[in-house]
């Protein structure tokens, strides 16, 4: 039972020690709702993790190794969020939004060197995404990703038929997204892949090798469609901006 229960508390918290402090300031203002609780949360979480500036959490943010999170100015985590930063880290850019029930997930315990998840600024995750960082995930800013994406930086060793795949090991080489890229509704990105700078991968595309910049993407495997701005079709319908943006 203590064995059992050590290995918990080693999953959850970078020590015993931060484990009951994350679990003490989660648990006395995690669950408050509306803008006081994400106030209070924006002055208590500091205890707990890193805040450069101010940022935004919502209730019901799971956090594991929250010592290893960082968020930037303007950072805004929505209502069941996942993030377990173990050991290396997850680091939220200024302004970056990261939508309801996705899951960054570096859960690293094999000691890899180049572990942990990186989001630039003013990039948004969309709802339901899973970041699996074991091999490091680098995202740009200005990324944008839809609903259900998928960006897994590792993967299994199967090729040894003698051996179940659990004992043969994991490869874990990275991903890189670049600034500026729009990925769609369902798309994959697996272990080893870097999308180039403007690239925009379709939804539902599975995306196994490297996005040249400013290339549209699309299928299984995912293949060139065509460049950015070469022969692309003109809107029909009315285009809207953000406020103050350039039209």
């Amino acid at each position: 039972m203590l064995a059992g229960l050590r290995l918990y508390v080693e999953r959850q918290a970078a020590s015993p020690w931060r484990y009951v402090l994350e679990q003490a300031v989660v648990g006395l203002t995690g669950w408050v709702p509306t803008p006081l609780g994400i106030a209070l949360r924006a002055v208590a979480y500091r205890l707990i993790l890193t805040m450069r500036g101010v940022a935004a959490v919502e209730r019901g943010v799971r956090l594991r190794f929250a010592s290893h999170v960082t968020l930037g100015h303007g950072a805004y985590v929505d209502q069941g969020v996942y993030l377990h930063a173990c050991p290396a880290g997850i680091d939220i850019g200024a302004g970056t939004i990261v939508m309801h029930g996705s899951v960054l997930h570096v859960y690293n315990f094999r000691e890899l060197p180049h572990a942990g998840i990186r989001v630039g600024e003013q990039s948004l995750i969309g709802e339901y995404n899973v970041i699996r960082g074991q091999g490091g995930v680098r995202i740009g800013s200005r990324v944008y990703t839809s609903p259900m994406v998928q960006i897994i930086a590792v993967n299994h060793v199967f090729d040894d038929r003698s051996r179940p795949f659990v004992e043969q090991g994991i490869t874990a080489e990275g991903i890189t997204i670049e600034d500026d890229v729009w990925i769609g509704s369902g798309v994959v990105i697996t272990d080893g892949v870097r999308v180039g700078r403007g690239a925009v991968v379709a939804a539902g595309a599975v995306v196994t090798r490297d996005v040249e910049p400013y290339t549209v993407v699309g299928g299984v495997p995912a293949r060139v469609l065509r460049r950015v701005g070469e022969g692309d079709p003109r809107p029909t319908s009315e285009v809207h901006h953000l406020p103050g943006a350039r039209g």
